[in-house]
């Protein structure tokens, strides 16, 4: 379907072809007609208004002599609703890695052994090391504040401040001033 979107798009992505669709959607034209309202040649209309019929924008009927093309709003309309559904805008980035962020902060500051060079100081970078971090603890299980500081001295020697930044940051919770800590 990102395939669809990007033809569509393609076919929007020219400033007389726009001209053409605004000028149709006011009223039917000829090829001539509008070669002479946008003051280019008849054969460069007939070939926007290929482009344009090949994603179903526009229709033509015979009329004498001449044809007369229209914009079919129907489906431009049913177009948009179908080409930007929420389905459709998801399958677009399908190929996207949503990790790749993540991914390379967590290579540029993790050693071979796993263990952190440095504490980030930028909150994006910060955010992607303490989810990173955070995996080292079991969901729906209770950990005290000794055994939390044991499993992060083995990311780093600041324990202090990584229990405190994976608290702040909503990656785990915490009671009774640190008595338990469990991840959410």
């Amino acid at each position: 379907m990102s395939e669809e979107l990007v033809t569509f798009f393609k076919a929007l992505a020219d400033a007389n072809r726009l001209k053409i669709v605004g000028l149709l959607a006011q009223k039917p034209y000829s090829v001539e007609e509008l070669a002479a309202l946008l003051e280019i040649k008849p054969s460069t209309v007939s070939h926007h208004l290929a482009k344009l019929a090949q994603v179903g924008l526009v229709s033509a009927k015979a009329d004498s002599y001449y044809n007369v093309y229209q914009l079919d709003e129907k489906a431009l309309e049913n177009k948009s609703k179908s080409l930007f559904s929420q389905e459709n805008l998801a399958a677009s980035v399908a190929n996207v890695d949503a990790n790749a962020y993540d991914n390379k902060v967590v290579k540029d500051y993790v050693r071979k052994d796993g263990s952190l060079k440095t504490i980030p100081a930028q909150k994006k970078k910060l955010d992607a090391i303490l989810r990173y971090v955070v995996k080292a603890f079991e969901l729906d299980k209770r950990y005290s504040e000794k055994k939390v500081n044991e499993i992060l001295v083995q990311y780093h020697e600041d324990t202090a401040s990584l229990r405190r930044e994976l608290v702040g940051a909503g990656l785990m919770k915490r009671e009774g001033g640190g008595g338990e800590y469990w991840r959410v």
